[in-house]
């Protein structure tokens, strides 16, 4: 039973978490390079908010949204 579980800690600790090990060592030398997924992920976020809100701005200017609060049975 204790092989069962060390092999589970090396799953986690030497294959898993490679990456923010590698993450960790990196920002020790370059904190920019360390946090550059972080800025590509609020990029991406971005994007798909402004994206989001042209999509919403097109379905109010052709008036097919539904804004009735009865437009759904459970808000009666």
């Amino acid at each position: 039973m204790t092989a069962f579980f060390e092999g589970i800690q090396y799953l986690f600790v030497n294959i898993l978490f490679a990456p923010l090990d590698f993450l960790r060592h990196l920002e020790l030398i370059t904190w920019f390079g360390a946090n550059t997924i972080n800025w590509i992920f609020m990029i991406i976020c971005a994007s798909a908010i402004v994206y989001w809100i042209k999509q919403l701005r097109i379905f109010d200017d052709a008036g097919t949204e539904n804004q009735d609060t009865t437009a759904h049975s459970f808000l009666k």
